[in-house]
């Protein structure tokens, strides 16, 4: 513990101003929350005013929340916050100078998950306007996924160099990682326990003095730094581990010819002291910025903090399995799309695709690594015409996105429902059938939407991951 730290930051006295850097799917919901909490008066929210995100400095100081998927409070907090004074969306990294903590909520993906090497450009651009205007007793938190070791290394040495202070000395330097899901990041914040970790217990105590207002359920769980990010990959590689479990459950009951929900049920049922189930749902594949890296965030951390490993890591453990099970559902969804093709007496060559669903969830505009676009481009490689609907996704690099259900199911040889938007449940057997124009369509429900029976009723042939009991049906003449 460093007295002289202790003592600066007695000087300063509480924190009162918060920057959040980053206004993204973690920053602007965590920028608002600051600001609605009594204990803090003023947040600046920092974006640079970029070519391609620079729009979200006016809409935010608007009130509107450039987030397009449905997430439940966040516009009328923000609303709320403006209209009280207390935040403020800018370019003008300055002033940072005048924030006694700043946050950090920029993404860090992998270039290749094959070498392991994270991109941390962004952050890196973050971390130094960070430290050209850090003051004395400032709290500086990482709340990007990042690998083991990047706080107390590459953060920290970046820090004390733009700013020519030191860490556990002059500044106090954490990690708390985010642990929200798109379509609750409000509630997540406010519900989720709140891990933190410092480089020293002075910047732990601090970071813990920033989070604790913004709790309702949620308490916190203070650890080191290292422990902390640990933590954060780890948990995201458990899920992934969970999920391609399922997803093999689903083709293991696929192969037998029976139905992976059922299963999945039976499995559930089984409770009692000492049972611990956590069963998840299997699917078309595994999007987002978080779950397709943060294994191998876990794995890298490993060879770099512990040199020499006893156990095999990349693709040989059991995280690695997990990745490429999960990368691989996209491309069994091409199995299912071309067998139901070979049903109906066609191939996928010329075939019309109406894909359904774009964002990699459910009820969001969220496209980052989206699993429907290894099968787009599978398909197109096999000749297929695809057509891409989505009710919240406007636009996409390359990618022309329809909010015409109608339009794009016109002519569709094949229905391929990717994503579990709400809209996708009430789709019409009938209905599809008659804008497919086709004797046979095609549907294959990657997310468990439809009625299989309902479908295959109005003449479809229908395909579905895990759905053994179905994918096989005779096809009504």
């Amino acid at each position: 513990m460093s007295s002289r730290l202790e003592s600066i930051i007695n000087a300063r006295g509480p924190i009162r101003k918060i920057g959040v850097v980053g206004m993204g799917y973690v920053g602007i919901p965590a920028a608002v929350l600051f600001a609605d909490a009594p204990e803090f008066e003023f947040v600046y929210g920092f974006q640079r005013d970029s070519r391609s995100s620079g729009y979200k400095i006016d809409m935010l100081n608007r009130g509107e929340s450039p987030l397009r998927g449905e997430e439940p409070g966040l516009e009328e907090l923000l609303v709320k916050v403006l209209d009280a004074g207390k935040f403020r969306c800018t370019s003008d990294f300055s002033r940072i100078a005048e924030c006694d903590a700043v946050t950090l909520a920029i993404q860090t993906p992998f270039k290749n998950p094959k070498d392991l090497i994270p991109d941390f450009s962004a952050l890196s651009e973050g971390l130094r306007q960070v430290g050209r205007h850090l003051t004395k007793g400032a709290l500086v938190v990482l709340e990007s996924t990042v690998t083991p070791g990047t706080t107390a290394g590459m953060a920290r040495e970046i820090l004390e160099k733009e700013s020519g202070l030191a860490a556990g000395e002059d500044f106090a330097l954490a990690h708390a990682p985010e642990r929200v899901m798109v379509g609750r990041l409000i509630r997540n914040i406010r519900e989720h326990d709140r891990i933190v970790g410092g480089i020293d217990d002075v910047s732990t105590a601090r970071a813990v003095e920033l989070y604790w207002p913004v709790l309702t359920t949620g308490r916190i769980i203070p650890m080191t730094a290292t422990a902390a990010e640990v933590t954060k990959t780890a948990e995201n590689a458990f899920r992934d581990l969970q999920i391609a479990a399922v997803n093999q459950l689903a083709l293991h009951c696929e192969a037998m010819g029976v139905n992976v929900y059922d299963v999945r049920r039976g499995i559930d049922s089984l409770k009692g002291e000492g049972i611990t189930r956590a069963v998840l749902w299997p699917g078309a594949g595994v999007g987002g910025h978080c779950l397709t890296k943060d294994t191998w965030h876990l794995e890298r951390g490993a060879v770099l903090l512990g040199g020499d490993l006893w156990y095999p890591h990349g693709t040989e453990s059991i995280f690695g399995a997990a990745r490429r099970i999960n990368e691989f559902m996209p491309k069994h969804m091409v199995h299912l799309t071309i067998e139901g093709l070979k049903r109906a007496g066609k191939s996928a060559e010329g075939a019309k695709v109406a894909l359904l669903g774009w964002a990699f969830i459910q009820n969001s505009d969220d496209t980052r690594n989206t699993p429907a676009e290894p099968y787009l481009e599978a398909m197109k490689e096999a000749g297929a015409d695809v057509r891409v609907h989505d009710p919240y996704v406007d636009e996409y690099p390359g990618i022309e996105v329809s909010h015409d259900i109608d339009a794009t199911l016109a002519g569709a040889d094949v229905i391929t429902i990717f994503t579990g938007h709400r809209q996708y449940f009430s789709l019409e057997p009938a209905r599809a059938a008659e804008l497919s124009g086709s004797e046979h369509p095609v549907v294959v429900d990657g997310r468990n939407v439809i009625d299989p029976d309902a479908f295959i009723e109005a003449g479809f042939i229908y395909k579905g991951i895990g759905r053994g009991d179905k994918n096989s049906h005779p096809i009504r003449r």
